[in-house]
């Protein structure tokens, strides 16, 4: 049995696909099982998969038509075979060391998940790429102890994505998780790491970044309609599985509408303005049923989360307006500290050794153009 399972789901991603083969076969723990889902891409995916397959033997590719996301992570966990399993975005890497040192602890203190933070970069050149670490704990505590998220609900105000750690494979199967299976899905994460949390009772976060996480366009919209609710149909899947399991939906509603909201919020940024007033009415109508069912937990929104939601719910075209005035004072305030970098980079010039012989030089230069 190998150590650990890497699954692939690869879907066009050429210009990417050697950097993270590279990082994922270059692992300093070297018993892998390494399972390249190939979702129907119509690039040259499937035939870079094939070339890394022919000189490593741990490389088996999943190949098939196009089915989605979640369909293709479910065949990748469902051919696995190692203890663990870990999940490496095709235009994402991960550090040499990644799977070692969390197959170590994950084994010693028997967790069912084990969590790293990580790293958001953009850029193509390895040497020089704009990174921002991305701590899972906002508060930095709760790492390096064994947790039971049933007992300590402040974990699902971490970072929580599927990713940036690894799963024991036993758990996975006695619970049956698997992804959700929706075609032309998107956000289909959540349901399982959702699902993962709320059945684990052993899972640790380790304070030390592996996984390099591609962010090359954070600003993208959403432009097709049929996009658009992707993250409305995750949640329904999410609610029809706490409804199968009582107990699940009596500890966990409170947070499962604390994730649906920042995540309806999430959505509402990223789709495409032309459908901001339409979402929000949905939006709205979702957390005023919630309400009136007497779901919703407040003690786990923030001052301002409870005031936002009040304005959505008082008036959805209100908080459309709203939204968009606090985007256009954040795009402003940007824009005003670019500009401070810029003056400040501009007076550090001035101030340099070379600065009056290069200010010289020029005036020279441009005399003699003149003659």
């Amino acid at each position: 049995m190998p150590k650990v399972s890497i699954i692939i789901p690869t879907y066009n991603v050429e210009a990417y696909l050697r950097q993270c083969m590279d990082s994922v076969t270059g692992q300093t723990l070297t018993d892998l099982e390494i399972l390249a889902v190939n979702d129907g891409s119509t690039d040259h995916s499937l035939e870079i998969l094939k070339e890394y397959e022919k000189k490593d033997s741990r490389i088996r590719i999943l190949d098939g038509p196009n089915g989605g996301y979640g369909k293709a992570m479910n065949r990748g966990l469902n051919a696995a075979t190692g203890e663990y399993i870990g999940i490496v975005e095709p235009d994402d890497f991960i550090l040499p060391d990644m799977y070692k040192d969390l197959y170590q602890i994950a084994v010693k203190e028997n967790l069912d998940i084990i969590k790293a933070d990580f790293y958001r970069f953009t850029g193509d050149n390895p040497s020089n790429l704009e990174k921002t670490y991305v701590p899972l704990s906002p508060s930095g505590r709760g790492y390096r102890q064994v947790i039971c998220p049933a007992h300590r609900l402040e974990v699902f105000k971490f970072v929580l994505n599927t990713w940036s750690g690894i799963y024991k494979r036993k758990f996975l199967e006695d619970f049956q998780i698997r992804h959700n299976e929706t075609p032309g899905a998107s956000y289909q994460d959540n349901g399982f790491w959702f699902q993962t949390f709320t059945q684990a009772e052993r899972i640790m976060f380790l304070d030390k970044p592996y996984y390099m996480n591609r962010r090359d366009n954070p600003n993208s919209s959403v432009h097709n309609r049929e996009k658009v609710y992707c993250m409305n149909e995750e949640y329904a899947f999410i609610r029809r599985f706490m409804e199968q399991h009582p107990d699940i939906l009596k500890t966990f509603m409170g947070v499962y509408h604390y994730k649906q909201y920042h995540n309806y919020v999430f959505t509402f940024q990223r789709i495409d303005d032309s459908f901001r007033k339409e979402y929000a009415k949905r939006f709205a109508l979702e957390f005023r049923e919630a309400y009136d069912r007497q779901e919703i937990d407040e003690s786990l929104f923030s001052d301002k989360d409870l005031y936002n939601l009040s304005i959505l719910l008082e008036d959805p075209l209100k908080y459309y307006y709203w939204q968009s005035f606090n985007s256009e004072m954040q795009r402003l305030l940007q824009e005003n500290n670019r500009l401070k970098k810029e003056v400040r980079y501009v007076e550090k010039l001035r101030k340099s050794p070379v600065y009056r012989p290069a200010k010289a030089l020029i005036k020279t230069c441009r005399k003699l153009r003149r003659k």
